[in-house]
């Protein structure tokens, strides 16, 4: 990740940056402290004052589960920083890469090496993948892209069959489209989830489906209506409402929204309601402190929330949205950041007391762990 990026192009630099440093060309060799049991002890840690429950594990293979990655582009190589360094490395490989993304790589570096419109200043290429083999490849430069450079790009998109985007300051040039089509089995069936390019998606597939098949179970029976908060693109929204009456999903990014809006016609759930909204602006329209133009078509009376679904950005819920969670009867919690996890259970743990409790190996062989959490009011 380069910090001489352009400045419209450092939002992104800056939001796939922590991407950038959970991978590795080449699987580590095993590090016990960093194995799923050892990372679920200290989940275990955190949240004993409020549970003596132990986690169900779920674990990862232990490569080829990424289906997005980053790589410079340096001196016709793919290389990646040292660990703790500026210093750039050549790397030919990702091991941890999806078997898509590792096929595509040499062909894709082989191809631009040979053009010189290609390969001028280009810094930076980002694959996203899917589980049928789709693929999205996005080219950052520090140059301005022309027609000529969309000619040649034009064809190394079709001579690959791939989706394309070449980005610059102040330019995002799409060939093919800009997003791919996931495919999700939960509840017996396929859900076909669009991921849009720069937008948030699950990194590991196979650990993905566990969760969202986990989350299906602990609401299975459930009933009644629920609220989602930091939905996306809808990975839990979709299957989730087959449990439930109604479900109103919101979420603050524009992608993210377009491609739930998306997902929700092309899977034909009837029963999913959607808002542009943050957390802050959710709970101030449930508690009609302020109206919102863009709930106009959606009439808030008609819900009885008894369940909240959150899944936040790694610092956790903040003390108003804590505040605000602590009113639903049932809390279903994923975390991909355990400390902040428990700081916001050691919050509720007045009102609410964990019911279900499980581990997923997102990343292997790294200390970063998804937790998945259901909280239930107590009742005496």
């Amino acid at each position: 990740m380069s910090d001489n990026a352009p400045p419209s192009l450092r939002p992104l630099v800056a939001a796939n940056r922590h991407r950038s440093e959970l991978e590795n060309p080449t699987p580590p060799p095993p590090d016990p402290k960093h194995s799923l049991a050892a990372k679920a002890r200290q989940l275990r840690i955190l949240l004993a004052p409020f549970t003596d429950l132990a986690a169900a594990l779920y674990p990862s293979p232990p490569h080829g589960y990424r289906m997005r990655i980053e790589r410079r582009i340096w001196q016709g190589h793919y290389a990646v920083y040292e660990a703790g360094s500026k210093r750039l490395r050549p790397v030919n490989n990702c091991a941890l890469a999806a078997a898509p993304i590792r096929a595509l790589m040499p062909r894709l570096l082989a191809q631009i090496n040979k053009s010189d419109v290609l390969q001028k200043r280009l810094f930076r290429a980002d694959f996203l993948a899917t589980t049928t083999g789709e693929i999205l490849v996005s080219l950052i430069y520090h140059c301005p892209l022309d027609k000529t450079w969309q000619a040649a790009a034009e064809a190394l998109r079709q001579n690959l069959s791939i989706n394309l985007i070449g980005r610059a300051r102040k330019q995002k040039i799409v060939l093919g489209a800009d997003y791919v089509t996931e495919r999700l089995a939960a509840n017996n069936r396929h859900y076909q989830l669009r991921q849009i390019e720069g937008s948030f998606t699950q990194p590991n597939a196979m650990v993905n489906e566990k969760m969202v098949a986990w989350a299906c179970k602990q609401a299975d029976k459930c009933g009644g209506d629920m609220l989602e908060l930091y939905c996306g693109n809808g990975n839990f929204t979709l299957p989730l409402a087959a449990h439930f009456n109604q479900v109103l999903a919101t979420e603050v990014s524009k992608a993210s929204i377009t491609a739930l809006r998306w997902n929700k016609k092309a899977n034909a759930v009837k029963n999913i309601a959607l808002a542009r909204l943050s957390a802050a602006e959710t709970a101030a329209a449930l508690a009609r402190t302020r109206p919102f133009r863009r709930l106009r078509d959606i009439d808030l009376d008609r819900y009885h929330f008894s369940s909240l679904f959150v899944d936040p950005p790694r610092a956790g819920l903040d003390s108003h949205t804590v505040q605000f969670a602590a009113q639903f009867d049932r809390i279903f919690y994923f975390s991909c950041n355990p400390a902040s996890l428990a700081a916001n259970i050691a919050q509720l743990a007045v009102s609410h007391r964990i019911q279900a409790l499980a581990a997923f190996d997102q990343f292997p062989n790294t200390p970063h762990l998804e937790a998945g959490v259901v909280l239930e009011r107590r009742r005496c």
